[in-house]
């Protein structure tokens, strides 16, 4: 499914309705060769698809989910879109997964058809879920019911805690390489030039590129790297720049990639943790990047 597009306006496909997988052919061949041999060794029961944010790996636990259950069976979705709260309400805005969503869920199993066909959990991701959620998963996972595959993706397998990840086998999804990144735009953007500046800032992951193009993002870029190398910008410009950026949380990143390219390692981490504060410190997201732009522009 390829995404539409006006003007400069992307629309991709969410997981669930992308059948489009690029890469990660061990990955997928280590679960067919299980699922396949499951009358004679029975699958593991829980999988962890583990590796950086827009890779696949969602794509790739919708994908198997679908061929699992094959409309037949019942299949339950945990992620922040069906997030809920206390009361059962819509909570699809919030940063981590409610212990109220995995409880509701695991009653819904429990009164799910009993006609033995296999049913399908997918978690994505679990770095989202609260330390909550993660212990009453934890509980159903100790004893995991008959017939039933549980797909939990995950960015960081550290956010995982030690006692769901020795119940679970972990595939660990590399970064897709240039050549399947642009394979994937030109599927998904047909006629659009990607450039190999975009294709070195998405680090393997074409969710990146999506979000750059979405938010215009390698415009910015462009922009920053210029009014960082021009002696006469001022701090009118840094901040104009620093606007843009705020325009969207999942830019914050192109800052981390300028100092990159400026090779000031010595930044890095400083810059990090600023990003990761300014949404907890911040009213104002572009004032916690106008200083990590000034701090890059003091180091040249």
């Amino acid at each position: 499914m390829a995404p539409r597009k006006s003007g400069n306006v992307y629309d991709f496909p969410q997981p669930m309705d992308n059948d489009i997988l690029v890469g990660h052919a061990d990955a997928m061949n280590n679960f067919l060769a299980a699922w396949n041999a499951r009358d004679t060794h029975p699958i593991h029961p829980v999988w962890i698809l583990a590796g950086p944010r827009g890779i696949g790996k969602a794509t790739m636990a919708y994908k198997i989910a679908k061929m699992v259950y094959g409309n037949v069976g019942d299949f339950f979705i945990i992620d922040l879109e069906r997030n809920i709260d206390k009361d059962g309400r819509p909570k699809p805005d919030g940063k981590q997964i409610s212990v109220y969503t995995v409880r509701a869920m695991i009653d819904r199993m429990q009164m799910s058809s009993m006609s033995g066909q296999w049913r399908v959990v997918l978690i994505d991701s679990v770095d989202e879920l609260t330390t909550s959620a993660s212990n009453a998963m934890l509980k159903l996972l100790e004893e995991p019911p008959a017939k039933t595959l549980f797909l939990l993706t995950v960015h960081q397998l550290a956010n995982v805690l030690p006692t769901v990840r020795s119940r679970a086998r972990v595939e660990k999804m590399r970064p897709l390489t240039v050549p399947q990144l642009r394979e994937l735009c030109m599927r998904f953007m047909p006629g659009d030039d990607i450039s190999d500046e975009t294709l070195r800032l998405a680090n393997g992951s074409f969710g990146r590129i999506a979000n750059l193009k979405k938010n215009g993002g390698d415009a910015i870029y462009d922009d920053l790297i210029t009014c960082l190398e021009n002696p006469h910008a001022t701090s009118a410009d840094m901040m104009a720049i620093a606007k843009r950026i705020a325009s969207a949380p999942e830019m914050y990143g192109i800052l981390l990639d300028a100092i990159a390219r400026f090779g000031l390692a010595d930044l890095y981490p400083t810059a990090t943790r600023a990003i990761n504060d300014i949404s907890r410190l911040y009213l104002e997201p572009e004032i916690g990047l106008f200083k990590i732009i000034t701090d890059i522009r003091k180091c040249l």
